[in-house]
């Protein structure tokens, strides 16, 4: 199982997937992680060709499950066997995200360790910021992925569009009962 999390910034999908991966026992892949390098500087755009190298290379196992918009690129989302879009309501999205940014600029947390990359109160305002990047991209990217699983439909991958929280605990319960009884007997699901 290859599971890919989308959706909108701030709707959970670094959560779900470390919960996901936790529950089948196979590994996180972080894709914020690989695209954001010391000093906000983002490798998705400053070198995509390393950036693509680089996830698939994370991607390269059987068992995974990744969280980041950026899966959608042509040469990384075959990978998948499986898209999971957390489509929830903009009010649930922008107070997670808010809360979010909070805890971490008050924190001052290292976002992805060896980056010293941390939020900062005094950029909440900036265009990039994550609150205002989830409000200002939150259309388009719902746009995006209705389209993306219009494309998808009845493909080999299968897609789940969970629209409120309780349905990802549900799916991350389905997922994980699939991965265990098709594990190997004495076997780990990685």
């Amino acid at each position: 199982m290859r599971v890919a999390a989308v959706g909108t910034s701030g709707s959970g999908k670094t959560t779900f997937a470390r919960r996901l991966a936790a529950a089948t026992g196979v590994r996180h892949i972080e894709l914020d992680a690989v695209t954001w390098q010391p000093g906000w500087v983002a490798l998705h755009e400053t070198d995509p060709d390393e950036f693509v190298r680089r996830c698939a290379e994370a991607m390269a196992g059987e068992a995974w499950v990744s969280c980041g918009n950026y899966v959608t690129r042509p040469s990384l989302l075959p990978r998948a066997t499986d898209l999971v879009w957390l489509d929830y309501p903009r009010p649930l999205v922008m107070a997670r995200v808010i809360r979010r940014s909070f805890t971490r600029a008050a924190g001052r947390e290292e976002l992805w360790p060896g980056t010293g990359n941390r939020e900062e109160f005094a950029r909440w305002l900036d265009k990039g910021h994550p609150i205002r990047w989830a409000w200002d991209t939150y259309d388009r990217r719902k746009r995006q992925y209705e389209a993306l699983f219009d494309r998808l439909a009845g493909g080999p991958m299968r897609t789940w569009r969970v629209t409120r929280p309780w349905e990802a605990e549900a799916l991350i319960g389905r997922l994980a009962g699939e991965a265990k009884n098709s594990s190997p007997v004495g076997g780990g699901g990685a």
